[in-house]
């Protein structure tokens, strides 16, 4: 499915640099883990040296405000199909392990929370339209 397929990491320019780079990566290992075929092929040099890559897609990192990605989240939580939606809530910031995410998550409701990030894979026409007004991070 890669040869369809598109991704996107939204982020808040608003986070600090730190607060930025958890996000985006935390976000970047949601989409690897739905769909394995983005990575997991190692490569060799001409030394015999291997090596994991690191994606075999191209991870635009765009930037939108909490309520953006809520919009965006809400419509692509209404789609059906092969698709993966990452958000990074704000209160998981809080959560000293996945356990304490995990056993928290269920008592919340994501139209409630403001979110740090969102990831998306899926089909490129199904990503673009929701991503489309977007502006890469700078």
């Amino acid at each position: 499915m890669t040869g369809n397929m598109r991704l996107a990491i939204i982020v808040n320019p608003e986070l600090p640099i730190g607060l930025l780079a958890n996000t985006t990566s935390a976000v970047g290992i949601g989409l690897a883990a739905k769909f394995s075929l983005l990575a997991g092929t190692t490569l060799c040099d001409a030394q015999g040296r291997t090596i994991d890559v690191s994606s075999k897609l191209p991870v635009p990192i765009l930037q939108a405000n909490a309520l953006q990605m809520q919009e965006i989240m809400l419509k692509a939580l209404g789609a059906a199909g092969e698709r993966a939606i990452v958000p990074f809530p704000a209160f998981a910031r809080s959560m000293h392990s996945f356990l304490d995410y995990e056993n928290t998550f269920p008592q919340r409701d994501l139209v409630d929370e403001t979110l740090d990030g969102l990831g998306l894979a899926g089909p490129e026409k199904w990503v673009r339209s929701l991503t489309g007004a977007l502006k890469l991070l700078r």
